[in-house]
C-alpha cells in the first residue's frame, strides 16, 4: 500500500479515531494527520500488525500511539504495550508524545533506558504502567535480574526505528524479548529503510501484516541547500570558528564521530566564547537530557554531537547542520542532515572534506546522485582565528587531560571540581561558555568579516 488517494485532507475522526483521543490529539496542537499517520492509523486501528516505512520527522510516534491508546480506551489493561526505540533521547521523546496523548485518560507510562539506577526503575515496573518505553538492552536486563517482572499481558509492541536498532547489534535482545511476549498480540513495526535484517525481524515477528510507506526513495530534504568545505585537515576547527560567526545568530547542529572528538570540539568552542554543549553516548543520562533541553529551549545555539542525536529525535529550528566528520555510511549523512529542513522549512548543510575524507565524500556525492555546491570562504579570513583556535586547542586538552587524571574522561562522571570546568552541568567546558580571554580584535574581525559576506 502506498500513497495513492491519501493525499487529501482528512482528520482524525475520519481515519476512525474516537472523540476523547481527538480532543487529546488537539490539545497537543495537531490539527491533521500526517501521510504515514493516514496510511497507519486506520490499519492499525482496524486490527492490524502494520509496517511503516517513513523518514524521521515524519510523525511515526503519532501513528503507532493513537491506536495503542484507542484500544486501551476499548479495553483497559496495565502492561499494555511496549515500545521499543534505539536511543535513549528518542525514548523520552516517545514517553513524553504518550504522556500529552494520554494525559486526559489518566495514562501511566514509564520510560526504561540505561544511564538510570535500575531499582529505581525496578519500582516503577512494580506500579504495573500501561505502556512502557525503553530501549532493548536495558529491557533484557530486567527481564533477566528484576524479580516479579514480565511481558505476559502485553497486548501491543511497537518497533521504532527497527533499522536502527538492528544496525546498533540490538539483534540479540530483540529476540530475546520476542521470546518472552505473548505470541498473541499485536505488532507495529516502523523504520526508515527496509533493509534485509528488517526484512527478517518483520517475518519473525508480525503476522499477516500490512505495508504502508509514504518515501520510496531515501533522500535528503528539497528545502535543504547541502554545500561542502575542502580544506586541510590541521585548519578544521579554524574553518569552523569561521563558519559558525558567519552564521552566530542561527542554531547549529555540528557531528562528529567519536565521543572523545565531541568532548573536544565543545571545550574548544566554549573557550571561544561560543555557546556550545555536547550530546554523546558516554554522557550520563542526566547530562544527555540536559544538553538536549538547553539545546531545544534556545539557552545554547550549538549542539556537538555523534549519530546519537542524528535520527529520530525532534528538534525544531535548526537551521545549519556541520558533519566535521564525513560517516562512512551514506544513509548515516542522510539522517545528520534531516535535522534541519524539517516540516517544509529551509535549512542549510556544510560536509568539511579533509585531505583525508575525499574517497568517503566521493561516495557520498555518488550515493546522493549529485554533486554539492563549494561554500565560499577566503583562506586569509579564516586564518586571522588560528592564533586564538590554537590557543583554546591547548586549554582544551589540557582540561580534556584532567579530566582523564581524575577518572572522568568522556564519560561524564561529575565531581565538584570538575562541574566548574564542566559549566557547572557537565556540558563541556569554559565555564559559563562566555569567556572573553579568546575573542578576536573586533575592528580586525569585523573588518575582514564584512569582505567575506560582500
Amino acid at each position: 500500500m502506498s500513497k495513492e488517494d491519501e493525499t487529501e485532507t482528512v482528520t482524525f475522526e475520519e481515519l476512525g479515531v474516537v472523540k476523547p483521543l481527538c480532543s487529546a490529539i488537539d490539545a497537543c496542537g495537531w490539527k491533521t494527520p500526517t501521510e504515514i499517520q493516514k496510511l497507519a492509523i486506520r490499519e492499525a486501528i482496524a486490527g492490524r500488525d502494520v509496517v511503516g516505512l517513513a523518514e524521521t520527522g515524519s510523525g511515526k510516534t503519532g501513528a503507532f500511539a493513537i491506536p495503542i491508546l484507542q484500544a486501551l480506551l476499548a479495553d483497559p489493561g496495565r502492561l499494555f504495550a511496549v515500545v521499543l526505540a534505539p536511543t535513549r533521547e528518542l525514548a523520552f521523546q516517545i514517553n513524553d508524545v504518550f504522556v500529552s496523548l494520554g494525559a486526559p485518560i489518566s495514562l501511566q507510562t514509564a520510560c526504561v533506558t540505561g544511564g538510570v539506577d535500575m531499582m529505581s526503575q525496578a519500582i516503577k515496573l512494580a506500579k504495573k504502567p500501561h505502556v512502557l518505553i525503553c530501549t532493548p538492552g536495558r529491557l533484557v536486563d530486567h527481564l533477566e535480574n528484576t524479580k516479579g517482572f514480565s511481558l505476559r499481558s502485553v497486548r501491543f509492541l511497537v518497533l521504532d526505528e527497527a533499522d536502527r536498532m538492528l544496525s546498533m547489534d540490538f539483534e540479540e535482545e530483540i529476540n530475546k524479548i520476542l521470546g518472552v511476549l505473548p505470541k498473541e498480540r499485536r505488532t507495529l513495526l516502523f523504520s526508515a529503510t527496509m533493509t534485509s535484517k528488517v526484512a527478517k525481524l518483520q517475518k519473525a515477528s508480525l503476522s499477516d501484516p500490512v505495508k504502508v510507506e509514504v518515501s520510496h526513495k531515501f533522500q535528503t530534504p528539497k528545502q535543504l541547500l547541502q554545500q561542502y568545505l575542502f580544506l586541510p585537515a590541521k585548519w578544521k576547527d579554524c574553518y569552523l570558528v569561521y563558519l559558525l560567526d558567519h552564521f552566530k545568530e542561527q542554531t547549529a547542529i555540528l557531528f562528529v564521530a567519536t565521543c572523545n572528538n565531541a568532548l573536544r570540539t565543545t571545550l574548544t568552542l566554549r573557550n571561544l566564547g561560543f555557546q556550545a554543549v555536547c550530546l554523546h553516548g558516554q554522557l550520563s543520562q542526566a547530562k544527555r537530557l540536559g544538553a538536549l533541553n538547553k539545546f531545544k529551549a534556545g539557552q545554547r545555539n550549538i549542539l556537538v554531537a555523534t549519530d546519537v542525536a542524528s535520527r529520530g529525535l525532534d528538534i525544531p529550528n535548526v537551521d545549519l547542520v556541520l558533519n566535521l566528520d564525513i560517516p562512512s555510511n551514506g544513509k548515516d549523512y542522510i539522517h545528520r542532515v534531516g535535522r534541519t529542513a524539517r516540516a517544509g522549512k529551509s535549512g542549510r548543510s556544510v560536509a568539511f572534506v579533509t585531505q583525508y575524507d575525499v574517497e568517503a565524500y566521493q561516495r557520498l556525492e555518488t550515493m546522493l546522485g549529485k554533486k554539492l555546491d563549494v561554500f565560499p570562504t577566503q583562506e586569509d579570513e579564516v586564518l586571522i582565528f588560528e592564533e586564538r583556535v590554537t590557543e583554546a586547542q591547548r586549554l582544551a586538552m589540557k582540561e580534556l587531560k584532567e579530566m582523564q587524571d581524575m577518572g572522568e574522561g568522556v564519560r561524564g562522571k561529575s565531581s565538584r571540581g570538575n562541574k566548574r570546568r564542566m559549566g557547572g552541568d557537565g556540558e563541556g567546558g569554559g565555564g559559563d561558555g562566555k569567556s572573553n580571554v579568546f575573542k578576536p580584535n573586533k575592528k580586525t574581525f569585523n573588518k575582514a568579516m564584512s569582505r567575506g559576506k560582500r
